[in-house]
């Protein structure tokens, strides 16, 4: 059993007092999501449930592992509710991410309960949760959207500095306000007024500094680069129509084209549309044979200036000997496999480029090997069958002096991933992405946003295009340049500059993530040892032999 700290005093056991504590760290975390808009709320919002933590650790009753869970469960539904507008599958995806966190947490917990029964414990925190944070955008099930990091997205002149750190930035200084704020009110239980002293003087300074200097960077920064002319178009077109016949693809590429067309000019550079707004199927063998192709093409032939980037469903033939590839599709009973892609395609006057989506939405797009009975089925959105085919890595497109990374989606909310199309010459980013299927919901709002930290991650102009919902341009600052409304079919043109130069951390990624990483192997060891070393001492312990009263 753990000795209480001195001076400790548990309070009187209260359950309701216990998930009132649960459910306000769960309150102000969703208060202060995008789009919500109160992001400051953050730097408080884990206080309760640290509290809660810290006197279940001194020796009140009460069961972490479920308080924890109600914490994160209702953080999840109440911030991302809008995914059941797409599949039903979002009751796994909230029970199991709130389900990842309460581990987490529970094993900080445990890890501070054996190795360090003091405040400055809660740092223990800071790796554990960083890492999980990185494991988000690696295994199977990647949910990074809740990643701490994201919620400065309402308020880009704040970090400045992500083009140092990217999110991981955001995420260890949350944290670490937190903490520090806990600690000072544990302090101040204890009467510990040294302690409490410093505490203070370095919450203050750990708060407003980073806002100090980001204030300052944004203040004086411009953005660089060669004036580059963009039109993105947002055609509006409903994802969730059933008559998906040729006179209805033909009238989302002629949308296109009649919204673009009055923007055009001699300095028109690229028109954007959206992920998957070219209906038809393409086989990359025979793409001469697509219409929205022919149509497309003729379109820029008469505006050789500039290119057309645009999203649509690729497939290929798996090559002889590749059959049981796990994103390999069979045709009927017969003995043809294929691969279908999610792709972004840019057309010149001379060729067509394509780069395939990596980063895939799980559940939508990518479903686990072990889920393999589900290949041939379709799990959501009444359209998606197993697994699409990605590229092992990220791919630029190139036309004139330009190149492009062109993000689709999901990958959007990947900012290491991003950062790779800037590290091989991308001087440009562009978003194309359908967030129709979530509705007028937060959702869609909620992705815009997130474009705004890669572009001040890599210091890059963006310009979006969604089917509907929020298109638009964002500054290298992470300003919002120009924005459609949703549900209406629209195009605008901005001047953006196409920056070259390479920001610290698109050259070296998600290195806090890593330190992390290794962070939390040396506490699980940490763990481990302590936790031998006391099972050895009570082991050996020596037992006192009974002694004899003598007789009388």
């Amino acid at each position: 059993m753990i000795a209480k700290r001195k001076g400790h005093k548990t309070q009187p056991d209260g359950k309701g007092r216990r998930i009132l504590l649960a459910l306000l760290s769960a309150g102000l975390l969703t208060a202060a999501w995008p789009t919500w808009g109160i992001a400051s709320l953050v730097f408080i919002g884990w206080v309760p449930l640290l509290l809660l933590e810290d006197c279940i650790v001194q020796g009140e009753k009460g069961k972490l592992f479920w308080l924890s869970f109600l914490t994160f469960l209702v953080w999840n539904v109440a911030t991302t509710w809008w995914v059941w507008n797409a599949t039903p599958a979002a009751i796994a995806a909230w029970i199991l991410n709130a389900l990842f966190m309460t581990i987490v947490f529970n094993v900080f917990h445990l890890t501070k309960k054996k190795v360090c029964n003091q405040p400055w414990g809660n740092f223990f925190l800071i790796p554990y949760w960083m890492a999980f944070e990185w494991l988000t955008y690696l295994w199977a099930a990647k949910w990074p959207w809740l990643n701490l990091g994201n919620v400065f997205s309402l308020r880009p002149e704040w970090i400045q500095w992500y083009e140092y750190t990217g999110v991981a930035g955001g995420t260890l200084w949350v944290l670490l306000v937190n903490i520090l704020i806990v600690n000072t009110i544990l302090h101040f239980k204890l009467r510990e007024t040294k302690h409490l002293l410093i505490n203070t003087g370095v919450g203050l300074l750990v708060l407003f500094l980073p806002i100090l200097v980001s204030k300052n960077v944004y203040t004086h920064y411009e953005d660089q680069g060669q004036d580059t002319e963009v039109i993105v178009v947002q055609q509006n077109c409903d994802p969730w129509n059933e008559q998906f016949d040729s006179q209805f693809y033909d009238q989302v590429i002629q949308n296109n084209i009649a919204l673009s067309l009055p923007l055009v000019t001699e300095n028109t550079r690229f028109v954007v549309s959206s992920e998957s707004a070219i209906q038809e199927g393409i086989w990359l063998h025979e793409t001469e044979k697509v219409q929205a192709l022919k149509t497309l093409h003729d379109y820029i032939q008469k505006h050789p200036q500039m290119a057309f980037v645009i999203g649509g469903t690729t497939y290929e033939w798996v090559p002889r000997g590749m059959e049981n590839d796990f994103p390999a599709r069979q045709i009927g009973d017969s003995d043809r496999y294929y691969y279908c892609h999610n792709s972004a395609l840019l057309i010149d006057t001379v060729k067509m480029q394509h780069r395939n989506k990596s980063q895939l939405t799980p559940g939508v797009e990518a479903i686990p090997e072990w889920m393999g009975f589900l290949k041939n089925y379709s799990i959501t959105m009444g359209i998606a069958r197993g697994t699409l085919k990605t590229d092992p890595e990220a791919k630029v497109m190139s036309f004139g002096k330009h190149k492009i990374g062109a993000a689709i989606c999901y990958e959007s909310a990947f900012g290491e991933y991003v950062s790779s199309f800037c590290k091989k010459g991308a001087d440009l980013i562009f978003v194309i992405t359908n967030d129709g299927w979530w509705g007028h919901t937060p959702g869609y709002r909620q992705h815009f946003e997130f474009s705004k930290l890669r572009a001040i991650e890599n210091r890059r102009c963006i310009a979006r295009s969604a089917n509907t919902g929020r298109s638009g341009f964002i500054n290298q600052r992470g300003d919002v340049l120009q924005r459609t409304h949703y549900w209406e079919p629209d195009a605008i043109r901005a001047t953006l500059k196409a920056n070259t130069k390479v920001t610290f951390y698109a050259q070296h990624g998600d290195y806090l993530s890593r330190i992390a990483m290794y962070l939390t192997f040396v506490l699980l060891l940490t763990w481990g040892a302590v936790s031998l070393i006391k099972w050895n001492r009570a082991d050996n312990k020596p037992v006192k032999k009974a002694t004899k009263k003598k007789k009388k």
